[in-house]
């Protein structure tokens, strides 16, 4: 057994990996310019020489182009659609795959960063027209054929199955029954000992896309969980969860919970599951018992891929705002400036420099967890926000503005000033995008 394993969730997040584009530099972070490895391998030999776009195109910025820039498009429209339909309401929550659903979420990331570097390697090209840039990108006909880390949806699909497997040979070799304390911790020798599976603090988006935890084995704990479920699962043994405090815990489904927290050889079966967290007394794992973790919410298969999305959009938030230290996604409603003052701010450049490509994969990631929680006021503010930083003015209206209808009362009076300065600031845009030279100047 290996009970140093822990499968604890902090609810913390990790900054991203930026775009694999070798010279894009937003804020002169030199841990990741020498040998950081590209996600898109097909693409390589590109990014080795192109720079950054100054503004990342959107998915639904894709426009017609060449014919690795329509398969991107398709590809990153068929991943969403294909994530839409595994979480769908129409379905029942058991019958939701974990692992397919965060599969969907890597692809049409990777079709979007993928995109842009495209772009990128095609603007070069009409800059410099004596310039050879080869492309190596691979074509294929749907989002279930595209390459991620060298397999397919498919083929990490049938990694899980592998790893099964190896939990079985392993019982088998020890001549074990149907003990569920030996066959948990068959599983944690598979994963841990035999796979080497971690849980990584490394803040990098390597390790917060299930196909790259597969691959590398480092990844972060709602991950490790999800692995651990989709194994279990696999083996025909039920595995629950639930977050208490900072961590999100699992342990096998039974109707005798006693016996989750009975000591053999050291160590309880929920320490073997749960690893360190359950032992450490700062933890609020550590108080757990018996009769309070019947107490405990169980977390259905939606509300754990809406974790994975909460800690994605905090990654790429915090590695988008990287350069304007403490920067919030509310800063702007602490103090609701005048019309004036606003645009002003927007003309004189004072809107804090995010990184683009970072932002726009939060907004992404906001835009998928807002088809799991479509009432959920606060998500539905922060995902406006993401919108105005973005210059994405009449979205961002829109959305906030829906936010006011399901926010508390003191919630909606803080909104309403921004939001109407906002649409202010949207007209504004509209006028200028009409080529009218005047500003418009509201006070």
């Amino acid at each position: 057994m290996l009970a140093n394993s822990s499968l604890s969730c902090t609810a913390t997040t990790m900054s991203a990996v930026p775009c694999a584009l070798r010279a894009c530099r937003y804020d002169h972070d030199r841990l990741w310019m020498p040998r950081r490895r590209t996600l898109f391998p097909w693409i390589r030999n590109v990014t080795a020489i192109v720079s950054a776009s100054a503004s990342p195109v959107s998915p639904d910025q894709m426009t017609r182009g060449s014919t690795h820039l329509k398969m991107y498009q398709e590809v990153a429209k068929s991943a969403r659609q294909k994530f839409t339909q595994e979480i769908s309401f129409q379905s029942k929550d058991k019958d939701i795959s974990l692992a397919r659903a965060l599969l969907y979420i890597a692809a049409e990331d990777e079709a979007f960063v993928a995109f842009n570097q495209e772009v990128d390697a095609r603007s070069l090209l009409n800059e410099r027209k004596n310039l050879s840039v080869p492309s190596h990108a691979q074509e294929w006909d749907n989002v279930e054929q595209m390459p991620l880390s060298g397999k397919t949806i498919t083929g990490w699909l049938g990694e899980l199955d592998m790893i099964a497997k190896e939990v079985e040979a392993e019982l088998v070799s020890r001549e074990i029954g149907c003990d569920l304390v030996e066959v948990l911790d068959a599983i944690n020798l598979v994963l841990f000992e035999f796979r080497g599976f971690k849980r990584s603090s490394v803040t990098d988006s390597m390790c917060s896309y299930l196909h790259t935890f597969l691959s590398t084995g480092s990844g972060n704990a709602i991950l490790l969980s999800i692995v651990y479920i989709e194994v279990c699962r696999r083996l025909g043994i039920t595995i629950v969860g639930s977050r208490v405090g900072e961590d999100f815990l699992i342990w096998p489904q039974t109707g005798n919970p006693e016996e989750l927290f009975r000591v053999t050889e050291g160590h309880s079966m929920f320490a073997i599951v749960n690893g360190k967290c359950v032992e450490d007394p700062r933890s609020r794992a550590s108080d757990l018992t018996s009769g309070s973790l019947l107490g405990l919410e169980i977390a259905t298969n939606r509300d754990i891929i809406g974790i994975a999305l909460a800690n994605l959009i905090r990654l790429h938030w915090k590695r988008a705002s990287r350069s304007t230290r403490g920067l919030m996604l509310t800063s702007p409603l602490r103090h609701v400036q005048t019309t004036k003052e606003l645009l002003c701010s927007i003309h004189n450049s004072n809107v804090p420099l995010l990184r683009p490509q970072d932002l726009r994969r939060a907004i992404m990631a906001s835009e998928r967890l807002l088809i799991l929680q479509p009432h959920n006021w606060s998500l539905r503010r922060d995902h406006g926000m993401m919108l105005y930083y973005n210059r994405e003015y009449g979205k961002a209206v829109q959305e906030l503005s829906i936010c006011m209808a399901f926010a508390p009362e003191e919630e909606a009076q803080v909104l309403e000033p921004f939001v109407e300065k906002l649409h202010l600031l949207r007209l504004e845009s509209s006028w200028k995008s009409l080529d009218h030279s005047g500003q418009l100047t509201v006070s």
